[in-house]
């Protein structure tokens, strides 16, 4: 039911105080049970995530460690400090099959507009994410409602980690950020196959088809 008087206070806040008013859009934009099912987060390597141009240190961190029930909570908050460019490094446990970033910003001039996918690289910094071709770009909504982005799932079918580069907001000198999450499927690392394939090359059998076998084996010996 809406209540009047809450309406008549959102009129005469802030573009940016999102807190209250974010309450009246979760259940209809947001089915709760779908989003649990594919939602990644238990999965991330929270204490490995970097960000950098943050106002204050490892806000980028705490709106991605910020769990699903509390995602319409304005704080904690991202905040871009020397300008409105930010660049996060999410690593992940194991492997995931990315199928969509979630943002949650707001209807303010800060809110982050052009958004850059770099899956599984662990070097970039501004220059680098500018000049490199990006494996997606993501045109951002100015809204404080969750937007739900589907990724070329083909390009990121197997995700060690994900860099995000913001690369301009809507006009304000700082880009602020409510939450980050991600859905996909998540896999366990493992190498097994890799093992499997070593104790099958030094089957003697293998020696004698393959030339050259056991001169490698030989060396490796040493």
């Amino acid at each position: 039911m809406s209540d009047p008087h809450h309406s008549c206070n959102l009129s005469h806040q802030h573009s940016e105080s999102i807190a209250n008013h974010s309450h009246e859009h979760g259940n209809h934009n947001d089915e709760v049970q779908p989003a649990l099912q594919t939602l990644i987060w238990k999965q991330i390597d929270f204490e490995n995530i970097r960000t950098l141009n943050e106002l204050e240190s490892d806000m980028g961190a705490k709106i991605v460690e910020k769990p699903w029930p509390l995602r319409l909570n304005a704080e904690p908050m991202l905040e871009s400090d020397a300008d409105e460019q930010l660049l996060m490094f999410v690593p992940f446990t194991g492997v995931v099959k990315l199928h969509s970033v979630l943002v949650r910003s707001s209807e303010h001039s800060s809110a982050p507009r052009t958004l850059k996918l770099f899956p599984n690289r662990d070097d970039l910094d501004f220059s680098a994410a500018t000049d490199l071709q990006p494996t997606q770009t993501i045109e951002l909504s100015q809204t404080s409602e969750i937007q739900d982005i589907p990724v070329k799932r083909t390009l990121f079918g197997n995700t060690y980690n994900l860099n995000l580069f913001i690369e301009d907001n809507f006009g304000h000198g700082a880009t602020r950020i409510y939450w980050l999450g991600f859905k996909g499927e998540f896999s366990v690392l493992n190498r097994e196959p890799v093992e499997v394939l070593y104790e099958k090359a030094a089957n003697p059998k293998d020696h004698t088809l393959i030339q050259g076998v056991g001169d490698v084996a030989s060396r490796h010996a040493m």
